[in-house]
C-alpha cells in the first residue's frame, strides 16, 4: 500500500480495512472482486542464509534465520506467501485479508504496531515499511536483537518487482524473487492489454471514504492510484485537475473541476457510506458525470494499492468495471 494512503489510514484508525463486497443497490452495481487467495509459486524455495541486505532506512540487515517471519503490512505478507514461504509467517497486519493469512494473529492495526505482541512471537525477522510505526515500537523490536528489514512503500506499478525482490533477497530466495517478479510483470502487461479502445479516455477520480469517521477525500498527485488508473486506460481526474496534494478533502468545487466519468473506491469505504446510494449523496458527487451515471469501480481495501503479486487481478477488475457500460473488456 502506498505511503500516502498508509498515513491517511493511520489518521483515521483504519477500521474495517478488510476485503468484502460493498453495499449496493443492485447486482449490476456490485463490485467485481479479486480472488481472495494468493497464488504461490510452484515448489517451495529453500532459503540460503545468512543473507545481508540493505534496508530502505539505510542500514545493513543480516538475516540468519527465517523460520518465524512477521510482516507488518498486508502487502509484505502477500509477497512472502506468494514466494512460497507462507508457512513461516507467524503473524499479520490487519490489512492481510487473503485467505491463507486469515487465521494468523493480528499484531498491527492500521499502522499501530505493538512491540510486545511482535516480540512475544519470537520472530527471526520482521518486515516493515518506511511508514510503519510508531518509531518507538520499531526501536524496541530492534533493541531486542530482531532483524528488521524496511521496504519502501509502493507508489505505482514500477514498484512491484522492486518490493518483491527486496523481500526475496532478505529471505535468501533471490531466484524465487526473480521468478515472481517476472510472473507478476507478465500478468500486469497482459491485463493492460485488455483495455478496450473506446476513443476518449475516461476520467477517473480516486476517493478515499470512511463514513464512520466522516472522512471523505479525493486523491491527487501522489495518492498512489494514478499508475493503476492510467494502466486501465484512464486519466487520474484528481491529479489532472491540479490537486497537488496526495489527498484533499472533498468539496463540490473540487469534484466539479475534476469532472470524473467514473469513481474508484475501496470496497469497505463504499460500504461505510451506504453503497452507491450513499456515495451520490456526498455533496458534489451527484453533479459529476460519474455520479449521474452511477459509474463506480470498487476493489477490496486490502489489495487495491498493494502493488504486489495480485496487482494484475486488481487491474483486470478495474478494467472490467470501468468499461462495463461499453460492453466490458
Amino acid at each position: 500500500m502506498t505511503g500516502a494512503l498508509l498515513t491517511v489510514l493511520a489518521l483515521t484508525t483504519a477500521t474495517g480495512c478488510g476485503g468484502g463486497a460493498p453495499a449496493s443497490t443492485s447486482s449490476a452495481e456490485a463490485a467485481t472482486t479479486t480472488a481472495n487467495r494468493v497464488e504461490p509459486l510452484v515448489g517451495t524455495p529453500s532459503p540460503e542464509l545468512p543473507a545481508t541486505v540493505t534496508s530502505a532506512d539505510g542500514g545493513k540487515v543480516t538475516v540468519e534465520r527465517a523460520e518465524r517471519i512477521v510482516p507488518l503490512s498486508g502487502s509484505l505478507s502477500e509477497i512472502v506467501f506468494t514466494l512460497g514461504l507462507g508457512d513461516r509467517v507467524a503473524a499479520r497486519d490487519i490489512t492481510a485479508t487473503f485467505t491463507q493469512a486469515s487465521k494468523l494473529p493480528v499484531v498491527t492495526r492500521g499502522h499501530d504496531v505493538s512491540a510486545e505482541s511482535v516480540l512475544s512471537l519470537k520472530p527471526d525477522l520482521v518486515l516493515a515499511e518506511t511508514t510503519t510505526g510508531p518509531a518507538e515500537a520499531m526501536d524496541q523490536i530492534r533493541a531486542a536483537g530482531v532483524p528488521v528489514l524496511v521496504v519502501d512503500p509502493a507508489d505505482g506499478l514500477d514498484d512491484v518487482g522492486t518490493r518483491i525482490q527486496a523481500v526475496a533477497d532478505a529471505l535468501g530466495v533471490p531466484k524465487a524473487g526473480e521468478e515472481l517478479t517476472s510472473r507478476s510483470e507478465r500478468r500486469i502487461t497482459a491485463a493492460s492489454r485488455r483495455v478496450p479502445h473506446t476513443g476518449e479516455k475516461p476520467r477517473v477520480a480516486f476517493l478515499y471514504l470512511r463514513g464512520s469517521a466522516s472522512v471523505y477525500l479525493i486523491g491527487g498527485k501522489g495518492s498512489g492510484a494514478t499508475s493503476l488508473i492510467e494502466a486501465a486506460g484512464g486519466i487520474d481526474a484528481g491529479a489532472e485537475s491540479g490537486l497537488t496534494k496526495d489527498f484533499t478533502a472533498i468539496t463540490s468545487e473540487a469534484l466539479v473541476k475534476a469532472a470524473p466519468d467514473a469513481i474508484l473506491v475501496m470496497a469497505k469505504g463504499l460500504e461505510s457510506v451506504g453503497g452507491i446510494d450513499g456515495l451520490v449523496r456526498i455533496p458534489g458527487v451527484a453533479q459529476t458525470p460519474a455520479g449521474m451515471d452511477r459509474r463506480v469501480v470498487s476493489v477490496e481495501d486490502g489489495v487495491l494499492l498493494n502493488y504486489g503479486p495480485r496487482t494484475d487481478q486488481v487491474l483486470k477488475s478495474i478494467v472490467r468495471q470501468l468499461y462495463a457500460k461499453d460492453g466490458g473488456a
